[in-house]
């Protein structure tokens, strides 16, 4: 995150962007990370905010430089540079030749406010013409008035073929308060209960992601609720090897496993079986949302203190076998048709590898 600061101010940012937020992260930095995480083993990189492209010669030097040790690089942006065709074309050029591998853009009512939607479609078709994989997340409210739907038939993208749609994704997320204890409306079947639990796996970006961020703070997630969460904030990119220590951090805390290979609504709901006044049923439709909960709820944390070692041995089992024995013996269909050679994957016995940021969770 080499900024905070953004031209718009959503209301329950994940990370309290705003155009009054000043907060940045030295260049140095930001290629020490690099650096780092290219030693450790790291997959990609990704570019978010705050509006990284308000940093834009620190941009495109970290794409550059990220590029060079071979790494794939994503950029998140809320579009606010695209103002007209021309210019939208101007920027994906530039980024492309830095060496971006990948764009998303963020949009929806609150987006909006700040950013028409005109400049999203603006940056997709621009995107899309040189087939770059771009990917848009829409922000889902009951009633929502900017849908994916409603992107897909604005007429800026009417031009595009078939091949160049092809580079497109549009996905929808739950925008959530960063509160705990506000909840928005969502549609039916959105947020989690009893009935869909089974549906709501592990975080993919707790011990994957680590998010170095404006203030230096390096998280152990992607981002959403990393400055209100203290306890998933493991490290300072002033400190040596700051990528290192943030990662050996991260991994000796069992919540922190818990929440990797469960998920935060079935460590709730787990919770809510230890104590019936907790409610969990029908609140949240974004998984972060409910991992705020487990944060900063005393009762929930008093439950998880008392009881957690009665789920060591479950969440090492399917630990073990997410890591090693899924990858190892289970196959796809096609690996047992005729004349086919399936190759073992070979075990490392490590729990968690580096990885990067998944767009799925975005909420600047």
């Amino acid at each position: 995150m080499p900024t905070f600061t953004c031209p718009a101010a959503c209301s329950d940012c994940g990370t309290f962007s705003s155009p009054q937020e000043r907060t940045s992260l030295e260049r140095a930095q930001i290629i020490a990370a690099i650096d780092e995480a290219k030693e450790l083993g790291f997959v990609n990189v990704v570019f978010t905010g705050g509006e990284a492209t308000l940093r834009w010669p620190d941009l495109l030097a970290g794409i550059s430089h990220a590029r060079r040790l071979g790494f794939p690089v994503r950029l998140v942006t809320n579009a606010h540079w695209a103002r007209t065709p021309e210019a939208a074309r101007r920027k994906i050029a530039a980024l492309m030749d830095a060496g971006l591998s990948e764009i998303n853009y963020s949009t929806g009512d609150e987006h909006t406010r700040f950013v028409p939607i005109e400049r999203v479609a603006y940056a997709v078709v621009a995107a899309c013409e040189r087939e770059l994989p771009v990917h848009v997340m829409v922000e889902l409210k009951r009633g929502s008035t900017v849908t994916r739907d409603r992107l897909l038939r604005h007429e800026v993208l009417d031009g595009l073929t078939d091949r160049q749609r092809a580079a497109l994704s549009v996905k929808t997320s739950p925008w959530m308060p960063l509160s705990p204890y506000r909840f928005h409306d969502y549609d039916a079947g959105v947020t989690a209960n009893e009935g869909n639990l089974s549906t709501h796996g592990g975080c993919t970006s707790v011990l994957q992601t680590y998010t170095v961020q404006a203030d230096g703070r390096i998280g152990a997630c992607c981002g959403i609720g990393l400055r209100t969460i203290t306890e998933l904030n493991v490290g300072h990119a002033r400190e040596a090897s700051p990528l290192r220590h943030a990662i050996e951090e991260s991994e000796q805390d069992f919540l922190k496993l818990w929440i990797h290979y469960e998920g935060p609504l079935r460590v709730l709901a787990w919770a809510a079986s230890h104590d019936p006044a907790i409610t969990w049923q029908d609140l949240y439709a974004h998984h972060c949302q409910a991992c705020q909960r487990l944060y900063h709820d005393d009762a929930v944390r008093a439950v998880i203190r008392t009881h957690w070692r009665e789920v060591v041995g479950q969440v090492i089992h399917t630990a073990w076998f997410q890591e090693v024995y899924g990858p190892d013996r289970l196959r796809s269909p096609a690996e047992d048709a005729p004349g086919v050679r399936r190759t073992p994957s070979p075990a490392d016995g490590s729990l968690v590898q580096a990885d990067g940021q998944g767009h799925e969770d975005d909420q600047e």
